[in-house]
């Protein structure tokens, strides 16, 4: 067993700094590298992808990035962690596969891939069974929106991956694995750890939490001393130094931007917190009050004394599904008054869309300078306000009514409040809408056929 372990935070979200997982390789040691791609919506725009092309479906950045440090990954012993796989982690693990062998390691590198997450052509089955799949905020049953569903998948935990990086492979593909699965598997793995061992699997928890989000927990997106935050355009993601004991050390390469400091630290530990006393995963249930950091240094922050409990028999089911159509647009007014010009062009706006009949679920008026962020909160009109961008958006289930929305801005240019500049680039475009169904599902009804399968490239 190693004294220590350093997983390196890569990738935030799908769209994360290209270059960061470079950096991590090339920039000093580390056993893991976790990239994390995914979010609810990120599994419908999958979906729809492969419904076009089947060979879709997955994170397209990860493969040519695979193709730049697979190299070093092999050479080095290093590990590599990714939900990359989306909705076809087949797909992606073949990707991957030709980058390894365009990159010469054909007969050496090892690529693994997790399926069973992925439940879209099982839902008929499941709900004749009962197995209802409610909303977790409405108490409705999925039945009720079944036939617009576009992606169902069940966030799976770490047992997988500790099976794939047990038949020694050097990168390992999922699905809809939980993001901190990414970083507490490896420790499991790697310190020999039992899956009854609550408190230390609650630990990994907390690092993975800790990971999951890129630079957010190194200075990025940082409200404490924003202003002298260093080095942000190089900005270092965060790594663990972890301990068999659970215990573990958040730091970053030497010589990169931003900085770990227990402010960073606490401020990513309570970004989407729910209960802090019951932080469910599908391995354990970590109770973040239990958290106890010190400062160990210049960038480093000691993290201990987490504890966790059994976990429950479910886990927790993103479903997509249609909802209808939105677009949205917008236009600028220009002092003096610019915003009575930008009230008066939604009044505009508003009679218009009454006088052609257009009926929409919900019509949002926003002033962009003004009131955007904080609504109410913001407060009375500022006076001399030099300029405001109002954006509308519209959504409803009749796509023709959202498209006759998109034709009706620009009219205002002429036909509207005078000093408007802004429409320059033309028509707003017509989006479908991908609403968010999270739902519960029997352990056992996914566990069994979760498959774990590495090949050689």
């Amino acid at each position: 067993m190693k004294d220590c372990i350093r997983i390196a935070s890569g990738q935030g979200f799908w769209g994360d700094q290209l270059d960061a997982p470079k950096q991590q390789v090339q920039g000093g040691p580390i056993d893991y590298l976790m990239l994390d791609y995914l979010a609810e919506v990120t599994m419908s725009i999958m979906q729809k992808q492969r419904s076009r092309n089947p060979a879709a479906g997955y994170a397209r950045d990860f493969v040519p990035l695979m193709g730049e440090i697979l190299g070093p990954v092999v050479e080095r012993g290093i590990r590599v962690i990714a939900n990359a796989g989306g909705v076809n982690p087949a797909g992606c693990r073949d990707a991957v596969l030709d980058e390894a062998r365009k990159a010469g390691l054909a007969g050496r590198a090892r690529i693994g891939m997790i399926t069973g997450d992925d439940i879209l052509d099982r839902l008929p089955d499941l709900l004749a069974r009962g197995v209802e799949l409610k909303n977790m905020e409405t108490g409705e049953p999925l039945s009720t929106v079944l036939g617009r569903v576009q992606s169902a998948n069940a966030y799976i935990g770490a047992r997988p991956i500790v099976e794939a990086l047990r038949q020694d492979a050097h990168v390992v593909i999922t699905g809809r694995s939980t993001d901190t699965a990414l970083t507490y598997g490896p420790m499991i793995h790697e310190f020999g750890w039992s899956l009854d061992d609550f408190d230390r699997i609650a630990a990994g928890v907390v690092a993975g939490h800790i990971n999951e989000c890129g630079a957010q927990a190194s200075g990025g997106n940082h409200l404490v001393d924003w202003r002298t935050m260093p080095g942000l355009a190089n900005v270092g993601y965060p790594i663990i130094e972890a301990s068999p004991d659970g215990s573990f050390v958040v730091t970053k390469h030497d010589g990169t931007g931003g900085r770990v400091t227990l402010a960073t630290v606490k401020e990513q530990l309570v970004y989407e917190m729910g209960d802090p006393v019951s932080y469910i995963t599908p391995d354990v249930v970590a109770d973040f009050t239990t958290i106890r950091l010190e400062d160990a240094g210049p960038d480093r922050v000691r993290v201990h004394g987490v504890r966790g409990g059994h976990a429950t028999d479910m886990l927790k089911v993103s479903i997509a599904y249609s909802d209808g159509y939105k677009a949205s647009g917008t236009l600028v007014y220009a002092w003096p008054d610019a915003v009575e010009k930008a009230q008066m062009a939604d009044r505009v706006l508003r009679e218009r869309l009454d006088r052609l009949g257009l009926k929409f679920d919900e019509v949002l008026t926003e002033y962009v300078g003004w009131n955007a962020t904080h609504g109410p909160l913001a407060g009375p009109l500022p006076k001399d306000l030099p300029e405001v961008t109002v954006r509308w958006g519209v959504r409803g289930q009749d796509k023709a009514a959202v498209e006759r929305f998109t034709k009706e801005i620009a009219p205002l240019v002429l036909a509207g409040p005078p000093s408007v500049t802004g429409f320059a680039g033309g028509r707003p475009a017509v989006q479908e809408i991908m609403a968010y169904w999270p739902a519960l599902i029997p352990k056992t009804e996914i566990e069994p056929g979760l498959r774990v399968e590495v090949v050689t490239a």
